[in-house]
């Protein structure tokens, strides 16, 4: 599927060439099996990110999916967060990967959407619509949170998800996040870096793991945590 590959791009870094191949990115999406309203949507996206300034597109795309973990285009990440279960499913994925033929350089992570939709993009729609669906959630909820933002990316994610077949109930899902904070604010990142604070000597009542380390039950009740609805371990068929 064509149009998988031009999703992909849209969804890496901005480059010169991919400006350049605005009319071509913009052929293709009229070619697919898209409905219209998200044809319509992502040649405005193209039209409106490829005629604009470069450089301009690059500090929007750097503030929405590089500060913070909410917009994270990392799969296993919304699924699994920093547990182990993410190396695990990292091994599971790259063998899918190796079967289809696809190597990867040292530095690529396979979870990492722009990649798993150019895989996706060489496994017929069947497939990629199965595939798809399996992490309907996620690109569900990343749609979601740039809506919230205000921002045109997410029509990229509607896209993937028309591709699904997806029947989500979206406005629960806007409901649910709707209460979330921003984790990409100057105060939300210094917290996320935050060193823990270094105690010396024995141990007592007042310095114990216990009762220092332990939030409180009110904390970050309301921050983005991932999420836990996808098994993605299993292959598609």
């Amino acid at each position: 599927m064509q149009v998988l590959s031009v999703l992909s791009h849209l969804l890496d870094y901005p480059t010169q060439s991919l400006v350049e191949a605005e009319a071509e990115l913009i052929k293709i999406v009229n070619q697919s099996s898209l409905n219209d309203a998200n044809k319509t949507a992502l040649t405005v996206f193209i039209q409106q990110q490829c005629q604009g300034d470069l450089m301009d597109w690059q500090a929007q795309y750097d503030g929405l999916f590089e500060r913070g973990r909410a917009l994270g285009l990392w799969l296993f990440e919304h699924v699994h967060g920093e547990s182990r279960d993410r190396g695990q499913a990292m091994v599971d994925l790259i063998e899918q990967y190796k079967q289809a033929g696809l190597e990867l350089n040292l530095n690529e992570l396979p979870d990492y959407i722009p990649l798993f939709l150019e895989f996706l993009a060489t496994q017929g729609s069947e497939n990629a619509q199965e595939w798809l669906s399996e992490v309907e959630h996620i690109l569900a909820l990343l749609m979601c949170r740039l809506e919230k933002r205000e921002s045109n990316y997410a029509v990229v994610f509607s896209s993937l998800l028309d591709i699904a077949q997806s029947r989500i109930d979206l406005d629960a899902l806007r409901a649910q996040i709707n209460e979330e904070k921003r984790d990409d604010t100057k105060q939300a990142i210094d917290k996320e870096w935050e060193e823990e604070a270094v105690t010396f000597g024995a141990q007592d009542a007042t310095n114990c793991p216990s009762s220092v380390n332990r939030p409180l039950e009110t904390q970050r009740k309301d921050q983005y945590v991932p999420v836990s609805w996808t098994d993605f371990n299993q292959q598609a068929s």
